[in-house]
């Protein structure tokens, strides 16, 4: 391949500067803390509110068979995240800096972007932190009459959150440190408990239900709901069954919880930058409020020249985005959702709580299972009990520690790239002073936005069902667009294959269809009533 200058027409953005690819390390032991990274912080931070609320809520109703779900969902997102990790590969820019590049402009995509933030503006995991750590001092679940302790120990996890994120130099390796233990102590104890506890058919029924794909609920005629599969159902009857929709909501939360869902999955790109993958070691990274004195970031990506040498570098970079994607961050994700359903399989409906309408209930039902257990003696089951409330802080905390990073750091990056006024006064070592501002606004907001959800209604179980499925709708509406500047913005030779456009396309159908369905189902029946 003769050298070819990059494409630096122009944008909606001051052009790209140019700069060299660096090499990349070969991938193995010898290179594992240059390479483990973005995905292993991506399945910390998704194993979530979804993992340890809807997953466990599904199975326990309707067994594994409705886990194939999860399934689609995580592969459609495999597909959004390795187009997220391309363009920062190429640019050092995460892909929000990529929208403000398209017409009509950055003042729309800014308001684009407000609007699908709405689902993060809602603090749902740290109301259910409160409730475990409640439980903990407690020794049993919370009631309503202890709802004055859960809401005061709700705002007091929202401001404890965020003291993590201001050490570690890079924003991003503190993130990475949490993001580690998170996965090792989560899924550790789970598969503990899935060896020891859960009987083989458990096993059986939820490694199974992730490839049961048509498995759909319908009514059994006796008030209740039963799976089967569509497709058998047509060969054997000629038709389709009628799908319960009754649990829609629920579902649609549990596809928009499944892997990472709504714009946290745009992070990755992020990720990518602030590990120095790619053109990503050319531009910098978020610096931390301590430590972070000599990182700097660049207002604008960089991009290289398209020669062989260039092409066997990136050839190099695009390894570790797919070792990455497909080894480490759907696997965890599977198993990440897998565990816990185990937990919920075997336990939930030993719970006095299970299948009741009781407030607080949702994030305890599989540990008060296991408290309640039978066959297990008094002393384990109080050991294991205050051990699953343990590992469930560990669950949402650094979750909800994540969405107000992930809040943070995308508006840092639409503001730093996008505004003219910031880029001509900030000082590449600056964009902290973005980072900590908006970060601050944030816990603010999310002490107004808890104060609204608890005091109406079941705050917990309402506010996550709420970010789930508006989650939906901003992964399904930013699939279109990351495809579109992939197919624009980069050179030919790194635009996404047949097959890398196809996946993303699916993802977005996946997600606006979803979005589309519950709307149909539960929103617009109250609006013409």
């Amino acid at each position: 391949m003769s050298e070819t200058k990059p494409d630096l027409r122009q944008t909606c953005l001051p052009t790209w500067e140019v700069a060299d690819l660096p090499e990349s390390k070969p991938l193995g032991l010898r290179n594992l803390t240059g390479f483990i990274g973005p995905g292993i912080v991506m399945c910390g931070i998704q194993i979530g509110g979804g993992e340890w609320l809807f997953g466990p809520a599904i199975t326990a109703k309707y067994g594994g068979g409705l886990l194939w779900i999860a399934t689609v969902a995580i592969m459609c997102q495999v597909f959004y995240n390795v187009e997220c990790g391309r363009y920062a590969l190429y640019t050092g820019e995460p892909v929000f800096t990529g929208f403000m590049r398209t017409r009509p402009g950055p003042g729309f995509w800014v308001c684009v972007a407000m609007l699908l933030s709405l689902g993060s503006l809602i603090p749902g995991l740290s109301t259910n932190a409160a409730v475990l750590i409640s439980s903990i001092y407690l020794d049993r679940p919370p009631t309503a009459e202890d709802a004055f302790m859960v809401n005061s120990i709700a705002y007091l996890c929202l401001a404890l959150v965020v003291l993590p994120v201001l050490i570690g130099g890079k924003v991003y390796n503190m993130l990475q440190l949490v993001m580690t233990a998170k996965v090792f102590i989560v899924l550790g104890f789970c598969l503990f408990i899935g060896i020891f506890f859960v009987s083989g058919q458990g096993w059986i029924d939820v490694f199974s239900g992730f490839v049961k794909f048509g498995n759909v609920p319908i009514h059994d005629g006796q008030g209740g709901e039963e799976v089967v599969n569509a497709f058998a159902h047509w060969l054997n009857h000629g038709e389709f069954p009628v799908i319960a929709l009754t649990s829609i909501a629920v579902l649609g939360a549990f596809a928009g919880y499944a892997g990472g869902g709504g714009l946290s999955n745009s992070t990755y790109s992020n990720f990518v930058r602030d590990k120095g993958w790619g053109m990503g070691s050319q531009v910098g990274a978020i610096a931390s409020a301590i430590g972070g004195r000599n990182v700097s970031l660049s207002h604008i990506g960089k991009v290289f020249d398209m020669n062989e040498d260039n092409m066997r570098k990136w050839n190099g970079w695009w390894k570790y985005i797919l070792t990455d994607q497909f080894l480490i961050w759907m696997p965890g994700c599977i198993m990440g959702m897998a565990l816990p359903a185990l937990l919920s399989i075997e336990f939930a409906s030993a719970s006095p709580m299970f299948g009741q309408d009781i407030e607080y209930s949702q994030p305890l039902i599989s540990a008060d299972g296991i408290r309640h257990a039978p066959g297990v003696s008094d002393t384990t089951r109080q050991l294991l009990w205050m051990a699953t409330l343990f590992v469930g802080l560990m669950v949402f905390l650094p979750s909800q520690m994540s969405i107000v990073d992930d809040v943070a750091r995308r508006w840092t990056d639409i503001i730093w790239s996008s505004s003219r006024r910031v880029r001509n006064t900030l000082q590449p070592s600056q964009s902290s002073r973005i980072y900590y501002t908006i970060l601050g606004c944030y816990v603010i907001w999310s002490f107004v936005s808890a104060t609204i959800f608890l005091t109406f209604g079941d705050a917990p179980t309402l506010m996550v069902l709420i970010i789930a499925n508006l989650n939906n709708v901003a992964l399904g509406a930013t699939s279109f667009h990351v495809l579109w500047i992939n197919r624009t913005l980069l050179p030919k030779p790194l635009r996404p294959r047949w097959y890398n456009q196809t996946g993303i396309l699916s993802c977005g159908f996946f997600y606006c269809g979803m979005a589309v369905l519950v709307f149909c189902v539960k929103i617009l029946p109250l609006l013409t009533t």
